[in-house]
C-alpha cells in the first residue's frame, strides 16, 4: 500500500498534509513492516474510539503520534538507557520542530507517546494523548475490541494486516528493550522481558524502598 492508494478507510481520513505524508514515508522506511501497519491501525482504531467518546481531536496530531509511537524500538535506539517511549517521543518532537509546528501541539504529541504504555492517565489528559493510548491498547490488548464494529474492523485489517501479530509484536517489544533492561522498572514492559529474556531480574519498588541508603 503507498500513501495515495487509500485515503479513507473504515470511515476515517487518513490526514494528507505535507507532514502527515512525509510522517508516513518516514515511518515506513525507517521501522519494520510490522510496526508501519501496527501504527496506522493505532491512528484509525484511536480515531474510531474517539469518534465514539465523542471527542474532538486534531487528525494530524493524533496520526504523528501513533505513527512515531514506536520508532525507540528501533536498533539505533537501544543504546540509549533510556525508555523507548522516550525515544520515541523525542524523534517526533524533533521531526515536528523541523516543520515549525506550534510548541504546544509539539508538547501533544511527545505526551502522547510518552504515556502510551501508561494506563489510567492518558485517558484524563488532551484527546490526542487519550487516543494513541486508545489506539494502542486496541490494536495491543484488545481493550474496548467490541467497542468497533466488526465491519469496521476487517476493513482496517484487511489494509494494515496483522498476521501472527500477537507474537511478532512481543518480539519487537523484546529485541527493543532487551539491551536496556534497567528501563523496564516499575512500567509494563518488564512483563515482556520476564517472559523472553533468561535470567532477568524485575526491579522490585518495596525492595528499592527498603534497600535505600536512608537510616529508616
Amino acid at each position: 500500500m503507498t500513501i495515495t492508494e487509500q485515503t479513507v478507510i473504515a470511515g476515517v481520513t487518513v490526514p494528507d498534509t505535507a507532514v502527515a505524508r512525509e510522517a508516513t514515508e518516514l515511518i515506513r522506511d525507517t521501522t519494520s513492516e510490522l510496526v508501519y501497519h501496527h501504527s496506522r491501525r493505532v491512528y484509525l482504531f484511536g480515531s474510531l474510539q474517539g469518534r465514539r467518546r465523542g471527542l474532538s481531536f486534531d487528525p494530524e496530531l493524533l496520526y504523528i503520534g501513533a505513527m512515531f509511537h514506536d520508532v525507540g524500538l528501533n536498533e539505533e535506539h537501544r543504546t540509549s538507557g533510556r525508555r523507548f517511549e522516550v525515544d520515541s517521543a523525542d524523534a517526533a518532537r524533533a521531526f515536528l520542530h523541523r516543520h515549525g509546528v506550534p510548541e504546544d501541539s509539539v508538547r501533544r504529541v511527545w505526551t502522547a507517546i510518552a504515556l502510551h504504555t501508561t494506563p489510567g492517565i492518558p485517558a484524563f489528559m488532551e484527546p490526542e494523548v487519550a487516543l494513541v493510548t486508545a489506539g494502542v491498547e486496541y490494536d495491543v490488548l484488545g481493550i474496548g475490541y467490541h467497542d468497533i464494529s466488526d465491519a469496521d474492523r476487517a476493513e482496517i485489517t484487511a489494509g494494515h494486516p496483522r498476521p501472527d501479530f500477537k507474537r511478532r509484536i512481543l518480539q519487537a517489544f523484546t529485541d527493543g528493550i532487551g539491551p536496556r533492561p534497567e528501563t523496564t522498572f516499575g512500567n509494563v514492559k518488564a512483563d515482556v522481558l520476564a517472559h523472553y529474556v533468561p535470567g532477568f531480574e524485575r526491579g522490585d519498588f518495596v525492595t528499592t524502598i527498603l534497600d535505600s541508603p536512608w537510616p529508616q
